[in-house]
């Protein structure tokens, strides 16, 4: 059995080398990458379906290496670690992850033996496993009233790249009504207002986009890929005849 390690920091690396020697008698053979262009190359190249997946990376960042794997081999096992239980990784996993892969997110912070655990749960039986701290996260994230739904979250991502509303209603095909009323809603979600006192004259996108960076709701990485998909959005469209 082959594992491929995507991790850019060479003592996470060996790290993961001695959990999964440890954890993973099966394993014949390790790959290591040290980023995620060169992961998914790997992957491609050697036919691997059994990966462990570092989250914040340069030149392709862990979402961006799984979602090109998993377009090609949806059967593939990936393992997700990270410093970070970010609502914007959590919700960049839960968009791409095909019906048939198992996968799981394990902090870095966790235990050896729970990193163990996470990668024979994940890697050899196939099971999806979450780590318990990004489980508590989630709960508040999706928490009734505090949650955005994925038409409030797309806005939000357009907000983010500077998009004005008119752009946003054609990029999301929506109305210019509906996008209006996605704002709003975002604004009340991510408590744009309730906190800055009466009278203070504060740039509500402005202070939306403050709030999402602060509680992780987006993340550099994320706004990286955002902006790599309206950047492929905005050429199919100005290409387009008339």
């Amino acid at each position: 059995m082959k594992v491929l390690l995507v991790e850019d920091d060479q003592f996470h690396a060996r790290y993961l080398q001695d959990a999964l020697a440890e954890a993973l008698p099966e394993v014949t053979e390790t790959l290591h990458a040290v980023n995620g262009q060169e992961g998914a190359d790997e992957a491609r190249a050697g036919r691997i379906g059994a990966i462990v997946m570092d989250l914040q990376m340069e030149n392709h960042n862990g979402i961006e290496a799984a979602r090109t794997i998993w377009a090609e081999r949806p059967e593939t096992r990936i393992l997700f670690w990270s410093n970070y239980s970010d609502e914007a990784y959590l919700r960049g996993i839960s968009r791409i992850v095909p019906e048939e892969s198992a996968y799981g997110y394990v902090l870095k912070t966790a235990s050896r033996d729970r990193l163990k655990l996470a990668l024979r749960a994940v890697l050899i039986e196939g099971q999806i496993m979450v780590d318990r701290e990004i489980h508590r996260f989630q709960r508040r994230a999706t928490a009734p009233g505090n949650a955005l739904d994925d038409s409030e979250y797309a806005v939000l991502l357009d907000l983010a790249l500077g998009l004005q509303d008119k752009l946003i209603a054609e990029r999301r095909g929506m109305s210019l009504r509906t996008v209006q009323n996605r704002l709003l809603s975002l604004y009340d979600k991510l408590g744009v207002g309730v906190e800055d006192g009466p009278g203070l004259p504060l740039n509500k996108r402005v202070r939306a986009l403050n709030r999402a960076i602060t509680t992780r709701t987006l993340n550099v990485e994320m706004l990286e890929t955002a902006q790599r998909e309206f950047d492929r959005w905005a050429t199919r469209n100005c290409n387009k005849p008339g």
